[in-house]
């Protein structure tokens, strides 16, 4: 993106921190397809996860290359689980078997797999526009 609008991607990163700290933006992320790369099978995988650990155990699970989502959610008396991961899969059993080497390479073995039955919604992307990107090559 950095190279697109001809600035370095350490001044882009700076740029996008200063919005963010700012208020202009809360975060940027990818939109993916995943049935398009090949990925029929996906689940919200819920962890339950001390607290202490949360953060590593956030870093270990977004190696996973099937793993397109990880994030912290606040725990109810009734839900404990504060990490959720989106995984995809070829198939039922390689997404069984990514959770599986999921679970081990965390040391969390409580989780539940919520299967995904049906994309209910998909909200397009907010693209920068070519004089977007020039106010940003200023700002810089």
């Amino acid at each position: 993106m950095a190279q697109l609008i001809g600035i370095d991607t350490q001044q882009l990163l700076a740029i996008l921190e200063d919005w963010k700290r700012l208020g202009k933006i809360r975060r940027i992320g990818a939109i993916v397809n995943h049935f398009n790369l090949g990925f029929d099978t996906g689940a919200m995988v819920v962890w339950q996860v001390d607290p202490a650990h949360i953060e590593q155990v956030g870093e270990t699970l977004a190696q996973f290359k099937e793993v397109s989502h990880v994030y912290e959610r606040k725990t109810t008396q009734n839900w404990p689980y504060n990490v959720y991961t989106m995984v995809h899969g070829t198939s039922f059993e390689a997404l069984q078997q990514t959770i599986r080497r999921m679970s081990e390479a965390c040391n969390v073995s409580n989780y539940r797999v919520l299967i995904t039955e049906k994309e209910l919604k998909k909200v397009p992307p907010t693209y920068v526009t070519l004089a977007e990107s020039q106010s940003i090559k200023e700002q810089g």
